[in-house]
């Protein structure tokens, strides 16, 4: 066998790469966003119930903007992480939730009709547990509190236990997850919309219709489609619909194939690969080579996939991460904890959580509509159930919609949802770890 040429070397990672492994490993470990989230959030909290408590509080009320001549758009810096930075988070969301409709776990109408029922239920028996404590006014509006489940919590917790969540059982939690996310969106699209300014939310449905047009006409720059979102974000929000239902539109809107097949891209690297070997020494690649192939590797992936696959990492080590401390950071105040919104809270998902997502998976396998997953009890799915109770980072998000208002009253929500969101992780966790490990799939 001959020799190697000396020119040609092994695809191997450099040295900054060797360095950056264990953080990439780390990256793509979902569960870790979990322990990140759970580390701001304890920091916020411990900030607030500090001296340094007021300081932090008019960090997060500081206000920035753009400003060109008459026009000015100045918010608190609180409004960008909330309403601009949580935007791409939904972008993510509206991407999950596509790629799982076209080529997930929900593609299937048997495979969907378990995680999307128990959803269902989870969603409707904890907002009636809210209204069944008998709020009247403004109280009223924080019914789609307990109604959220935060994914990256409930994944830190089945990484946790490790082998006592049978497998089934963690994808059947992921599913009900996707379904729950598309809930709280038409909650937070339909419920917290007060006001619309029709003409200014026709601007914002013309930057879809030129979003979709441009996809038709095969635009691949990003930059274009970011400015055509920025606008439309902008539009969006002064229509009076929460900015963040602009994100999950532009993500479901994001083509799911790839703009060059499989046999193109053979195509492309076998033509550079032909020039490059008719060449005389010691011409090598051009930069024409590395242009194609710098194409033909983007584009033979799908744009849904490079950018939640770009985008999943900042979302859960970034974004997430300041929310939590933008919106965690609640004084501790044992007399909230007793206020009638706290305990509806609370109870909401506490009890609303797990009784909804069992009932209701419970009637769609007796009426044989679904089955239970591989390797998965009844006691398996009520420890999911109480696990979905685990609102926190959406919870808190929509208290912030439901009770922009009135900062006592969103006080008072956050410090339920504080409380709730530990008591079912807690319940949940335990659940788990008392029963036997099951067997492998």
């Amino acid at each position: 066998m001959a020799a190697p040429s000396a020119d040609i070397r092994p695809l191997r990672s450099a040295p900054i790469d060797r360095l950056t492994s264990p953080i990439r490993r780390f990256l793509r470990i979902e569960a870790a966003s979990g322990l990140v989230l759970a580390l701001a959030a304890a920091i916020a909290l411990v900030l607030a119930n500090t001296a340094w408590g007021p300081a932090v509080h008019a960090f997060w009320q500081a206000k920035i903007g753009l400003a060109a001549g008459g026009w000015s758009f100045e918010k608190p810096l609180e409004f960008w992480i909330n309403d601009g930075l949580m935007a791409i988070f939904f972008f993510v969301v509206g991407l999950e939730i596509k790629r799982e409709i076209l080529t997930g776990e929900l593609r299937s109408v048997r495979k969907a009709t378990l995680p999307v029922v128990a959803a269902l239920g989870g969603m409707i028996v904890p907002a009636g547990v809210y209204l069944a404590f008998g709020h009247a006014g403004e109280a009223q509006r924080g019914w789609g509190v307990p109604m959220a489940t935060d994914i990256a919590f409930v994944v830190g917790l089945l990484a946790a236990v490790g082998r006592r969540a049978p497998f089934g059982l963690k994808i059947f939690l992921l599913s009900l997850a996707i379904a729950d996310d598309l809930g709280a969106i038409l909650v937070i699209a339909v419920a917290y919309t007060d006001r619309l300014d029709w003409l200014l939310l026709a601007f914002a449905a013309a930057g879809f219709g030129l979003t979709i047009l441009m996809n038709a006409l095969g635009i691949r720059a990003l930059i274009a489609y970011v400015a055509v979102a920025l606008v439309t974000w902008y539009f969006t929000y002064r229509s009076g619909i929460h900015p963040t239902i602009a994100g999950v539109l532009f993500g479901m809107l994001t083509p799911h194939r790839a703009w060059l097949g499989r046999e193109t891209l053979k195509l492309a690297l076998t033509d550079v690969a032909n020039e490059i070997g008719d060449r005389p020494e010691p011409i090598d690649l051009t930069a024409a080579d590395v242009a194609v192939l710098r194409y033909a590797a983007r584009e033979a992936v799908a744009p849904l996939q490079r950018l939640e696959d770009r985008l999943h990492p900042w979302v859960s080590f970034a974004i997430m991460p300041l929310f939590a401390l933008a919106n965690a950071g609640v004084e501790v105040n044992l007399a909230a904890l007793g206020e009638n919104i706290s305990l509806a809270i609370v109870a909401g998902l506490v009890l609303g959580k797990p009784l909804g997502i069992v009932l209701f998976a419970f009637i769609a396998v007796k009426l044989k509509l679904a089955m239970l997953p591989s390797r998965t009890t009844w006691r398996h799915l009520i420890a999911a159930g109480f696990l979905g109770g685990i609102g926190f980072t959406m919870s808190l998000f929509i208290s912030g919609l439901a009770f922009v208002g009135d900062p006592a009253m969103l006080a008072t929500a956050k410090a339920g949802v504080l409380l709730g969101s530990i008591l079912a992780a807690a319940i949940g966790a335990m659940l788990l770890y008392a029963g036997p490990v099951p067997e492998d799939d």
